[in-house]
């Protein structure tokens, strides 16, 4: 379980590391997609392994009675690394550079399934623990100065609207086609969608959040992402230049087909997996509900 947790990262880097020249210069858009190497990607990814692994290993060793809930938040943890890894690390990265429909996938990954995955692993107490007691303390002097800026940025509304901002900013034509040609945007690109997206399901997971509420937000993701897709999704022509100019996409599609099966994969999934967490949360509000009027009666 410990190796898991500290070795999948490490993996994806070794197995990156022949595919070097994807961070340094120019790249052949007919051979294969390779592993790519991206320090500014995969330093922050082992790092922040290392630290859940450090601190995991020694709550671990300390705990006895919440071994239980401590192996279940490594094993979701070690999850969300794996889906980050595979977005960013993996032949998927490079595929999307070639791809709008593959680079979709990658979002889908990083803003659907690693980000819930991450929140729902409530990592931060364990990393603390990466540090000796001294550190620790020093840290926890810290958390009043940020607690109310932390609140502020995790209340539905707030999260909500700032997911849906870096959702459509980054999609605007000159915005995205500067990700595309500049590996500083890209990665300014990918750490606004993940950021944006853990600060959204942190909040829609939080037990402050009224379920009701974080329906509400979920409905609201799921329409405005939708409907960002939709448009893409029935566009005729290609709206951004920097795949317009590849011509066709490496499975055979047309830039505007590529386009087009990038949108529902926006549209449809995307809708699904909020639509889908917002009927959970539904649920549980009712049953709640009911078992109130239950014990009134």
């Amino acid at each position: 379980m410990r190796r898991l947790i500290g070795l999948l990262p490490l993996a994806a880097l070794l197995r990156a590391v022949p595919a070097a020249a994807h961070a340094t210069g120019a790249r052949d858009h007919h051979a294969p997609p390779g592993w790519t190497l991206d320090p500014w990607i995969v330093v922050p990814l082992l790092l922040a392994a290392w630290l859940f692994a450090r601190g995991w290993r020694r709550l671990h060793a300390r705990s006895a009675q919440g071994s239980g809930a401590l192996r279940r938040r490594g094993l979701l943890y070690a999850a969300g690394m794996g889906v980050l890894a595979a977005a960013l690390v993996s032949p998927l990265h490079e595929a999307g550079e070639r791809s709008f429909a593959a680079h979709m996938f990658e979002h889908e990954l990083l803003m659907l399934v690693g980000a819930p995955l991450l929140v729902l692993a409530e990592p931060m107490a364990v990393m603390l623990w990466a540090f000796l007691p001294a550190g620790r303390r020093a840290i926890a002097s810290g958390v009043p100065m940020i607690a109310a800026p932390w609140r502020r940025l995790t209340g539905a509304v707030t999260a909500t609207a700032l997911q849906a901002a870096a959702l459509w900013l980054w999609h605007a034509p000159v915005l995205f086609d500067r990700a595309l040609a500049s590996e500083g945007w890209h990665v300014a690109q990918h750490l606004s969608f993940l950021v944006t997206a853990l600060l959204f399901w942190t909040a829609m997971l939080h037990r402050r959040t009224p379920a009701g509420m974080a329906a509400l937000c979920l409905v609201a993701t799921a329409i405005v992402s939708g409907a960002l897709g939709a448009l893409m999704a029935f566009a005729t022509s290609p709206w951004y230049a920097g795949y317009a100019s590849l011509g066709l996409a490496p499975f055979g599609l047309t830039p505007a087909e590529d386009q087009q099966l990038a949108g529902l994969l926006m549209w449809v999934p995307g809708g699904l997996v909020h639509a889908g967490a917002a009927l959970v949360l539904m649920r549980r509000l009712l049953v709640g509900a009911g078992t109130g009027a239950h014990h009134a009666g």
